[in-house]
């Protein structure tokens, strides 16, 4: 028996697949989101795979409060538990803890075969116990004033992440960021559905259609960072005339959103692979260009929880620098006139405001381009009916920030520039 794949005629389905998919995602060989559209729920009826889903991101969202609720428990607090026994323990107290509509005894009794069956039966018993006493356990309750430590810990998040989120947008905020998180994603409200466009979420539709309406008449479009594709085929759609070039420095994910476009039938989208940081100089002369650039993601939190089991301080780092790089190499191929948006699914500044702030810092940047206000775009989108909510507390100053929580939706940043003719 695989210590990662239980099989066992003793636990159902939806709970093999969501441990075995954890399991991924503890040893970082992928993401929920693909896991849970791979072979691991393809045998699945709809009904386990959705058992499976809510299983999968509700343990991830709430891992960080469940080990909190789980550690005290353990014969030696500090001791590190095995990965598939840790996986166990947290699918069982998040079903016990979290799904009124599940057995306690059928979370408590799979939890303690999964365990079994993934190689470790000598922590059988253990599981079995420590399951057993969170369902007499009282929920804890909420103090008068509560810490940031102890927000973080009952919201399920790194404290130094929140403790970012409170100091950049206040208290109030960053509950609601926290509290966004833990939800289901919402489904699209800002765009009207539109079958000759692909489905992506709201903030990705908004970077799209912003981008689109930043220019009337743009021949040349570069979208630098493209893959998954789905902004592309939104900005084929608009300008159905227009050359654009997608590239991406994955050929896996090249490769991938080559295959989309095919599917779609978009004929007017070129693909190559290219390192946006060192863009090869016949790249130039662009009317348009969308830097959407990779980021930590920490705007997606519902969607993509593991990201805050992941994210570290440093990759903060490491990410702008990367984007700097992407901004800067861009700009330069604007055509005399032409626009670039930069964004972001981040609400880190390091990634966001001061990136462009970097970049404008450089003489041959400020010579040549101006940071552009994004309201009138948002205020175009909304008086043409595409847009359905006017987004008017989005925009700080020049910069578009919507927030989780606060604005439907991912969070995103976004920032407008034009090149001087």
């Amino acid at each position: 028996m695989s210590t990662q794949n239980p099989n066992s005629k003793n636990i159902s389905p939806a709970r093999v697949a969501a441990f075995e998919i954890l399991a991924k995602v503890a040893a970082n060989q992928g993401n929920s989101d693909d896991l849970l559209h791979s072979s691991h729920t393809a045998g699945l009826s709809p009904e386990d795979r959705n058992l499976a889903t809510t299983l999968v991101m509700g343990t991830l969202r709430w891992q960080i409060a469940l080990d909190a609720r789980i550690q005290p428990l353990l014969q030696r607090p500090d001791q590190r538990l095995a990965e598939p026994v840790a996986i166990a323990l947290r699918l069982g107290a998040f079903q016990l803890l979290h799904l009124d509509r599940i057995p306690a005894h059928a979370a408590l009794n799979e939890s303690v075969e999964l365990t079994r069956e993934s190689g470790h039966p000598h922590a059988a018993g253990m599981v079995n116990a420590i399951l057993r006493n969170l369902t007499r356990q009282k929920a804890p309750g909420r103090p008068l004033h509560e810490s940031t430590a102890a927000l973080a810990q009952r919201l399920s998040y790194p404290q130094w992440l929140v403790e970012r989120w409170v100091a950049a947008y206040g208290r109030a905020a960053a509950i609601k960021i926290c509290e966004a998180g833990q939800a289901e994603p919402s489904a699209p409200v800002l765009f009207a559905e539109d079958d000759a466009l692909p489905r992506i979420d709201d903030g990705s539709r908004l970077v799209a259609e912003l981008t689109a309406v930043a220019s009337s008449n743009a021949k040349r479009i570069w979208d630098t960072c493209a893959a998954p594709g789905g902004k592309t085929l939104i900005l084929a759609r608009r300008y159905p005339e227009g050359e654009i070039l997608a590239t991406d420095i994955s050929p896996r994910r090249l490769a991938s959103m080559r295959k989309r476009f095919e599917t779609a039938g978009a004929t007017n989208i070129v693909s190559e692979q290219v390192d946006a940081t060192v863009p090869p100089p016949e790249l130039n002369g662009y009317d348009l260009v969308l830097c959407d650039v990779p980021c930590s993601g920490t705007g997606t939190l519902a969607r993509n929880p593991e990201i805050r089991l992941r994210l570290t301080p440093a990759d903060l780092s490491r990410h702008a620098s990367r984007q700097q790089k992407i901004l800067a190499a861009a700009l330069p191929l604007l055509a005399p006139g032409g626009r670039l948006l930069y964004s972001t699914c981040s609400l880190e500044p390091e990634e966001c405001e001061r990136v462009v702030e970097a970049v404008m810092e450089k003489a041959s940047v400020q010579k040549t381009v101006s940071v552009l206000p994004l309201q009138p775009l948002l205020d175009q989108l909304h008086a043409r009916g595409e847009l359905m909510q006017p987004l008017t507390t989005a925009t700080r100053g020049n910069f578009l920030r919507t927030m989780p929580g606060t604005h439907p939706g991912d969070g995103f940043f976004a920032a407008l520039f034009q090149r001087r003719t």
